[in-house]
């Protein structure tokens, strides 16, 4: 329901439901729900671990905070307007690239970076905003896939890849530079892009929340999603 208009739901999400508005917008209903396992909340996990209360009002607030960042740093994002109070966010219409593709920007080897490369690093080592790509596949853990694997299959073209790997590091540098200013560091970070629509232009889509990004202090205390919020908002 916006403004006493029915709306057709057309996809129920782990975090989020999405709703037709009309043929160029659709709007975002965030929940509480939230990625990881066990109760334990991890933003790489692809099942719902936890439920928190308040978290989807958090997560839109955030959200809403880091596009007008990106836009205003000339980012092309699917952002048109958020409503706080009713949890919702209204975007541009996008396609997603294949099924669905989410680009990660790691700083420090943690999650599942150190998981699979714990051989040749230590844990909380610094990266070089190191970009690795997965596929949305939740019955195939949300495979990582190369450049040359994307081209192949047709997934996304050279340049687009090149296109995306550079949106994710400057988006990324974008939250980083906020959370820096705030005493926090951020140690990874995912996204998502599609084209849009109507214009079939590349875009920054979905959430830039808590709920994505891995955020300590420089004391080394992992910051949750809520407390998030208190930091950059005090």
């Amino acid at each position: 329901m916006k403004d006493g208009i029915e709306v057709e739901c057309i996809y129920q999400g782990k975090t989020k439901d999405v709703y037709r508005i009309d043929e160029n917008h659709v709007l975002l209903k965030f929940k509480d729900d939230m990625t990881g396992v066990d109760g334990v909340f991890d933003p790489g996990a692809n099942t719902v671990g936890l439920k928190m209360e308040g978290a989807g009002k958090t997560g839109l607030r955030i959200s809403e905070y880091f596009f007008k960042k990106c836009i205003e740093e000339g980012i092309p994002t699917h952002f048109v307007e958020a409503d706080i109070q009713n949890t919702t966010m209204k975007v541009k219409d996008a396609e997603m690239f294949g099924k669905g593709l989410e680009f990660i920007c790691r700083f420090r080897a943690v999650g599942s970076f150190y998981r699979r490369y714990g051989s040749y690093c230590k844990e909380g080592q610094p990266l070089q905003a190191f970009v690795e790509v997965t596929l949305k596949d939740d019955k195939r853990n949300d495979p990582p896939i190369t450049k040359d694997g994307l081209v192949e299959l047709g997934i996304l073209t050279n340049d687009e890849y090149d296109i995306v790997k550079e949106m994710t590091k400057k988006v990324a540098n974008i939250v980083g530079k906020e959370l820096d200013k705030k005493g926090l560091e951020l140690y990874d970070i995912k996204f998502e892009f599609g084209r849009d629509k109507k214009s079939g232009d590349i875009m920054l889509i979905d959430e830039i929340s808590g709920g994505n990004m891995r955020v300590y202090g420089k004391d080394g205390e992992y910051v949750n999603p809520l407390e998030l919020a208190q930091h950059l908002f005090s």
